[in-house]
């Protein structure tokens, strides 16, 4: 059995039937996270920047069998949602960003997450929580834009 305590980094892209608009709308709605991302449990904004958009979040997460607690910094433009982590009890490292552009009436999202363990897991689990993260990016955030546009 193989067990990693190196970075693990996913990446996909897609594409949803919104508006670009619509889908950043969503990423900045960052206290509604636990309505469409099955591993997130609380999301509490702590802090924002001067335009009102989060900045300091609060998440409790469970994957593969753990319970996370962790504090982001979350930055934003006019097309991308980036956060970083600042602590956590499970996670030494995370950085994740949302890009978003316009393609046809609706948007192409290119989603990245880096993340490093404090702990050493097995291979397997590992991948499985890479897997839940991706689909996690995807389906959850495209029937939240469904939902949202009904």
């Amino acid at each position: 059995m193989y067990f990693f305590s190196m970075p693990v980094n996913a990446k996909t892209e897609f594409d949803i039937d919104a508006p670009p608009a619509v889908i950043m709308e969503i990423l900045m709605d960052v206290e509604a996270l636990p309505d469409w991302s099955g591993p997130h449990k609380k999301a509490e904004i702590v802090d924002e920047h001067e335009d009102g958009s989060p900045k300091t979040v609060k998440l409790e997460l469970q994957a593969v069998g753990m319970t996370d607690h962790q504090l982001l910094n979350y930055t934003w433009t006019e097309n991308t949602c980036t956060w970083d982590l600042i602590e956590a009890d499970q996670l030494s490292h995370q950085h994740g960003q949302y890009t978003v552009t316009a393609k046809g009436k609706g948007s192409h999202i290119a989603f990245e997450l880096e993340v490093d363990l404090k702990i050493k897991l097995p291979g397997l689990i590992v991948k499985q929580a890479q897997k839940t993260a991706l689909n996690t990016a995807q389906k959850g955030l495209k029937e939240e834009a469904k939902r949202r546009l009904a």
